[in-house]
């Protein structure tokens, strides 16, 4: 039996989670609702404010399932009570970043502007033209965006330009050395 999938999932106040017959999990909060379905194999039990996973067999892909499910059912729940965000920066000469409209405007040193369309869902915000800031309640929409958005430019390794995630640290190789 999967460590993870035995643990319960406490519930905050203004959190309610439903699982019907053809395995729709569905969660609501404070900041939203979010929907899933069960993988075969795997059910829903709800007690006590507490929310537990439950798996039908011991085969490797069903204990698999079992860890997985209580994860995302748990994120879930995170999502609508706290949401999630990723914090991107960009560091460059000429590098920056607007929200026009619907879309994320990247100037990333390139011979044209690369508008990137914002998934319903998510609120993008652009400070200091450098500083970018995703925020939503679905945690895999969440990190698809920030990755799709640092994919256009990563780090490069030699002046440290780029899009990268607040707080990651890029390791700086030695340019050519002269003799």
């Amino acid at each position: 039996m999967s460590r993870i999938g035995k643990q319960l999932i406490n519930l905050p106040e203004k959190v309610s989670v439903s699982c019907d017959d053809s395995l729709n999990v569905t969660v609501e909060g404070p900041k939203g609702k979010l929907e899933w379905v069960l993988p075969g194999g795997i059910s829903l039990s709800q007690e006590d404010g507490a929310v537990s996973i439950n798996c039908a067999s011991e085969e490797r892909k069903a204990r698999a399932l079992h860890g997985l499910s209580r994860s995302l059912v748990s994120n879930m729940v995170d999502g609508v009570t706290n949401g999630f965000v990723k914090e991107l920066e960009i560091q460059g000469v000429g590098f920056r970043a607007a929200v026009k409209g619907k879309a994320l405007d990247l100037s990333l040193g390139f011979s044209h502007p690369l508008l990137h369309p914002i998934p319903e869902g998510l609120t993008v915000t652009v400070e200091e033209n450098t500083k970018i800031k995703v925020e939503g309640i679905d945690k895999q929409l969440v990190g698809q965006f920030a990755a799709d958005v640092r994919s256009f430019y990563p780090p490069e390794p030699y002046k440290g330009k780029g899009v990268r995630y607040k707080g990651e640290h890029v390791r700086r190789k030695q340019g050519k050395s002269v003799q």
